[in-house]
């Protein structure tokens, strides 16, 4: 697995009111690489005994740089869409504003609350079932039981599993997982919500529940940043496009604009 080095950072999370005219999210100067060693079974244990005995660990055989002096600053209320091809650095970017991946160098600046939608199912356990899974979730955001049970009925009517409440999430199909995902992360109504591909999954109903309902989160000026291959979603959710290539914004701007020229883009190299 490529692993990151953090170095010469700086993260500051603020969960009091914004300030009128303060950006929700500030990226300054951000640098992110990853290192891919030789030795993929590298285990702590061995790492244990290397510096006990003062031997080195394995040589790294090569880095890259997944993001490259990224600045942004994201305001409330903005719709936000990423667009770029497999590999420019749109899902890792969202995984560095939820902290999954610390930066190399740079410093961010979050103002609120965070809840990202990127890999499904990543905070559930499959022994439990549906319901204990969304107290679950509700802890690991920060939430406290009795808050989240009030929650629990507005979640399953959203998603349409109430009869599957209390069934392990072992035998829930790929798209009720994404379902109840979905509902978790958008019924607690974070102030920034992050979203990576997951728009395109599930039958058209529910797509058009799940858009209905990020355009709510947003009249009630909360953040979203979605990054998708939709583009007609991505048209009808957003408002302010950033177009990224190689790990660099290398296009900011109005949605249908960024988006035209991506696209124009793209055809002009499939057509070469």
């Amino acid at each position: 697995m490529p692993r990151s080095s953090a170095t010469r950072t700086s993260w500051s999370f603020d969960s009091k009111r914004v300030a009128q005219g303060e950006p929700l999210v500030e990226l300054r100067d951000i640098s992110l690489k990853f290192v891919s060693y030789f030795d993929k079974q590298y285990s702590l244990k061995r790492a244990a005994l290397d510096l006990i005995l003062r031997r080195s660990g394995p040589a790294p055989t090569s880095e890259f740089w997944a993001l490259s002096n990224i600045n942004l600053r994201i305001a409330k209320g903005e719709r936000i869409g990423i667009v770029g091809s497999n590999g420019a650095g749109k899902s890792t970017l969202l995984r560095l504003l939820s902290r999954i991946y610390p930066p190399t160098s740079g410093s961010i600046r979050v103002r609120g609350s965070i809840a990202p939608l990127i890999e499904m199912g990543a905070g559930f356990n499959p022994e439990l079932s549906g319901n204990e899974n969304i107290l679950l979730n509700g802890a690991m955001l920060g939430i406290s039981k009795v808050e989240m049970q009030k929650k629990v009925d507005g979640i399953f009517e959203f998603t349409g599993l109430r009869e599957f409440a209390d069934l392990p999430l072992k035998y829930y199909s790929s798209g009720m997982y994404m379902r109840l995902a979905f509902a978790i992360a958008t019924e607690i109504e974070p102030d920034i919500l992050l979203i990576d591909e997951s728009l395109g999954t599930g039958d058209a109903a529910f797509v058009d529940k799940a858009k209905a309902r990020i355009t709510g989160l947003l009249d009630r000026s909360n953040v979203v940043v979605i990054v998708s291959h939709d583009m007609t979603a991505l048209r009808e959710l957003c408002e302010r496009g950033l177009w990224m290539h190689k790990g660099r914004i290398i296009a900011d701007g109005p949605i249908d604009q960024i988006v035209d020229d991506y696209l124009t883009q793209s055809f002009s190299l499939a057509s070469a």
